[in-house]
């Protein structure tokens, strides 16, 4: 076969695909690549995605089909593609659809056209408790091959179908909940958000219901969330990750909706007030009295007839959540997250139990629409002193990261970059207490971290956003969900090993649109010739697949290397 040497991918047997970072159509071959595979590895000329079956259900959820794919790997590829690999990919995505979960006459039943499948599945040992024997008898509005599904079931037995590897769409419908009329106000949704909850929930029809919406910080999806609300017109509950963020949504629900404070409440450590708008943290909600205890106030979920359950950084969500949301497969549940990465991977657990990928709007598209600020990406390298470094050397794996994030040589490189960008709204961000402890020491500028009253807190975030801080020191208290739009610059110190959900949302504390030129500026330091040069390359591998390319920059120098990542 001869090599079509213009093209820039290469194609493997195992669904591997390499694209060349050089290619002069790189970025737009990158960004259709990415709508069915995942980026792997990204070496400076060859970055590697893979193909899943996840990341191929994903895809199809969105509306692409298997002769768009086949059609593109074909076309870019230097070798073509090979029959087996057309058959493999047709057959991985001919299993999404094959399994539907409907509803007869208020009856539960697993359908599909392939009845040797439904026999197949319906002998396996490990599904006998899913299904209901005693309600075999056929059904009148399907003529199809089916079994009936004890409606309790409904959530566990998705999951398991999902790890034997036959996702199953869940047409089987929602309950409305209690009603709660409610109007948007004084908001005009911008397109892409006007798509994304057509996306969830088409022409308001009833078969919209249950999924994920993907758009990163600063794309407005707390709006998406409430327009899902008031289209819904529904009780709701809100699940989110910390206090900020629930009187962030309060704040924005009281201020986008016809809702006054009588209608929505605040579930948290301090406020429990169950109300037809519901905000609570995940912390609540699997908060034990005691050690090995009951989670009291997963009671929540069945507080109130909710019509609709949100999940902010539904990528966070904890295994107890899971369990519950089992439990609730009849209430229309939305996703929310800038990223689907989990780091325990259970991308599946979200996929069947909030429910497919309905809407992914690339982080570059908005920075070109002007919709969030564009961002200059910056790794530091920064070298140990002798003493440092042989302690390094010294110690085991564990240490080594800490000793490596915490390399004293960072101070002179942090004052260095908060000299270049000199009267701007800073965060420096970091991972161990100490280090924040002696940078803000040193500065003489104040700290949040996870030990500060959250009243002290919200107060710190006041001042920065009317201009009295202007360089605020975080730990990961701030990774999520807090609103800083005027933060143009964010230093971070250290992170948590190769966490590519934490790069994410530390570069999206920076991502609101800003006036004049809508730039920010996102430094990442990381000490040479140790594992977190390592851990570095892992963490950004989720923003180099959204276009973020990070420039080297040796020892915190004015003067930029020309090597990019």
């Amino acid at each position: 076969m001869n090599p079509a040497s213009d093209n820039a991918l290469i194609v493997q047997q195992d669904l591997t695909v390499l694209a060349e970072a050089d290619h002069e159509r790189f970025e737009s071959i990158r960004a259709e690549l990415a709508l069915f595979a995942d980026l792997v590895k990204s070496p400076k000329h060859l970055h590697t995605y893979q193909i899943t079956p996840l990341s191929l259900w994903n895809a199809a959820a969105s509306g692409l089909c298997g002769g768009d794919i086949i059609r593109f790997l074909k076309e870019e590829s230097k070798y073509g593609i090979s029959r087996r690999m057309e058959d493999e990919l047709l057959s991985i995505l001919g299993r999404y659809g094959r399994l539907r979960l409907i509803s007869d006459k208020g009856k539960l039943y697993l359908q599909s056209l392939d009845t040797e499948l439904l026999a197949r599945l319906g002998g396996l040992k490990e599904l006998q408790r899913y299904f209901d024997r005693e309600d075999a008898g056929p059904m009148e509005a399907v003529q199809s091959s089916a079994l009936a599904v004890q409606p309790d079931m409904r959530g566990v037995m998705k999951q398991e179908l999902m790890r034997l590897g036959y996702p199953v769409i869940d047409l089987a419908g929602y309950h409305a909940g209690e009603e709660l009329p409610a109007e948007l106000k004084g908001v005009e949704l911008r397109d892409y958000q006007r798509q994304a909850v057509e996306c969830f929930h088409p022409a308001g029809g009833s078969d919209g219901g249950s999924g994920v919406l993907v758009l990163p910080c600063g794309a407005g999806k707390t709006v998406i969330g409430i327009a899902a609300l008031t289209k819904l017109s529904c009780a709701t509950l809100i699940l989110t990750t910390n206090v900020t963020s629930v009187r962030q949504w309060i704040k924005e629900i009281l201020a986008k909706t016809s809702l006054d404070d009588s209608r929505v409440g605040e579930y948290s450590g301090d406020v429990k007030l169950v109300r037809p708008v519901t905000i609570a943290t995940y912390q609540i909600l699997t908060h034990r009295r005691e050690k090995g205890g009951e989670q009291a106030h997963m009671e929540l979920f069945n507080s109130r007839d909710w019509g609709l359950i949100i999940y902010d950084e539904v990528h966070l969500l904890p295994a107890p959540v899971f369990r519950a949301t089992a439990d609730i497969q009849a209430t229309r549940r939305l996703g929310l997250t800038a990223t689907l990465v989990r780091e325990d991977g259970r991308e599946e657990d979200v996929f069947s139990l909030i429910g497919p990928k309905l809407f992914d709007m690339p982080w570059k598209r908005l920075e070109l629409e002007g919709w969030i600020a564009r961002v200059t990406c910056t790794e530091v390298g920064v070298e140990m002193e002798t003493g440092e470094l042989q302690n390094y050397y010294e110690s085991d794996k564990r240490s080594r990261f800490r000793i490596a994030g915490e390399n004293s040589r960072k101070f002179p490189a942090l004052t260095r970059l908060l000299a270049r960008h000199d009267g701007e709204a800073i965060l420096i961000i970091g991972q161990y207490l100490d280090q924040l402890k002696k940078v803000a020491r040193k500065l003489t500028i104040p700290l949040i971290t996870g030990e500060m009253p959250q009243a002290d807190r919200q107060r710190l975030y006041e001042a920065f956003n009317s201009g009295l801080v202007r360089i605020l020191a975080v730990s990961k208290v701030a990774n999520f969900a807090v609103d800083l739009p005027d933060a143009s610059v964010a230093i971070q110190l250290s992170g948590s090993y190769g966490s590519r959900q934490e790069e994410a949302q530390r570069l999206g504390r920076i991502l609101r649109p800003k006036k004049g030129r809508n730039e920010a500026f996102f430094y990442t330091l990381v000490s040479r010739g140790t594992s977190e040069q390592e851990y570095a390359l892992k963490r950004r591998i989720f923003l180099l697949e959204q276009g973020y390319e990070y420039r080297i920059e040796e020892g915190g120098s004015d003067e930029l290397c020309a090597n990019t990542r």
